[in-house]
């Protein structure tokens, strides 16, 4: 059975797939239909934080699957109950918790707690942000292409530059509920933010009467070294949205409120699957794995070490190695679909980021000659589709 073609075939035609049909993952590694093995660096885009199948989520899942599958936020429920004191817990002064069940849906969630908190419309995001592709979330983002087939888009959306905070300070104003940003931009092409622009944006949006967004949904849970990636540059944020690695791989987001941000009341946001206690529970299970195996610490470790090792691959196709943690950008001079292409051919599985940049997302369980593994196999795509291409 050819399952990637009944996939275009059935399919609502937004995805452009790869045709590498996969059936089975098991830590680092997936295999395809055909038997195939690959290094994920892919991820799910980010969410295998802990790996594929990871044994606590697998049985922290089963168990409540047997227990109890659903319970609406309306009846509370013990194991939503510790999971929102978990989260609540994570971070001094983030203390509230919204939960929902994906990236794009905890973005939602934020603009619409900082749209009612402060009482203002106005929403200041970045270019090159990617924030989700609802029609909230996406007028914060700011690729043309993911706009334009939809416009009109929610009104009071605008952009700075991200990493000049003059271009935010001429932007935010007393209509200004909150900035919304990424501490590293992900699809944007692996752009890691500064500790000046954030702070000052943090600053900024205090004298103005306005909030701070954290966008951590690709960032969060131990990526970049630190469990937020917005720790390693002293801010303190009024809202941060979460989801992807969250549940290591069960579907979740989650928003965190801070003291600035007015309590909501019932009926004014709600989410019908949002914080099921399956989802809960494999949350659990996830921040429990992620202290216990200290993985952010990991992430910290072996990211630096990976940034050096792609660093010192000499070819002139490499335009710039940047990234935190084991979120690392590589752009080339050239568009990268043809060397993603030739990655999975050496049993590597990787992301775009934007047209000319390959990103690289693996589990935070990843050993450091996997890395190397992989480190060797875009050297040998490199040498092999540069003689194809023009810088």
């Amino acid at each position: 059975m050819n399952w990637h073609e009944l996939e275009q075939r059935y399919g609502s035609g937004v995805y452009a797939q790869r045709d590498i049909p996969l059936i089975r993952g098991e830590g680092v590694r997936v295999w395809d239909a055909h038997g195939r093995e690959y290094i994920d660096c892919v991820g799910g885009h980010g969410v295998a934080v802990l790996g594929h199948n990871h044994p606590a989520v697998v049985e922290a899942v089963h168990r409540q699957m047997q227990r109890l599958t659903i319970c609406p936020p309306s009846f509370p429920n013990d194991v939503r109950a510790r999971c929102m004191e978990r989260l609540g817990t994570l971070v001094p002064g983030l203390n509230r918790v919204f939960l929902c069940n994906s990236g794009t849906e905890a973005v939602e969630g934020a603009i619409k707690f900082a749209r009612y908190s402060t009482g203002r419309p106005k929403i200041v995001a970045a270019k090159r942000g990617f924030h989700g592709r609802t029609l909230g979330a996406l007028s914060a983002t700011w690729n043309r292409k993911y706009r334009e087939p939809f416009e009109p888009l929610v009104p009071e959306f605008v952009h700075g530059t991200f990493n000049k905070l003059e271009t935010f300070e001429a932007l935010v104003d007393d209509r200004t509920a909150a900035v919304i940003v990424e501490v590293v931009q992900g699809e944007g092409g692996v752009h890691p933010a500064t500790t000046a622009f954030l702070q000052g944006l943090q600053a900024l949006v205090r004298e103005r009467g306005a909030l701070l967004i954290i966008d951590e949904v690709q960032t969060g849970m131990g990526r970049t070294g630190r469990l937020f990636a917005f720790q390693h540059h002293g801010i303190e944020p009024d809202i941060v949205a979460l989801a992807k690695g969250i549940a290591g791989g069960f579907p979740m987001g989650a928003v965190l409120l801070g003291e600035r941000v007015k309590p909501g009341v019932p009926g004014i946001h709600g989410s019908t699957f949002g914080g099921n206690p399956v989802a809960a529970a494999a949350c659990l299970a996830t921040l429990e794995v992620l202290e216990r195996e200290s993985l952010p610490q990991r992430a910290a470790r072996l990211g630096a070490w990976f940034l050096e090792r792609l660093r010192a691959i000499r070819h002139p196709l490499i335009r710039d190695v940047r990234g935190l943690g084991l979120m690392v950008g590589v752009e080339l001079r050239t568009k990268v679909a043809p060397f993603l292409q030739a990655l999975a051919q050496e049993g590597v599985l990787a992301l775009p980021a934007g047209l000319t940049v390959i990103r690289f997302l693996p589990p935070l369980t990843i050993t450091q000659e996997d890395l190397e593994v992989v480190a060797q196999a875009l050297e040998r795509a490199l040498a092999q589709v540069s003689g194809q291409v023009s810088p």
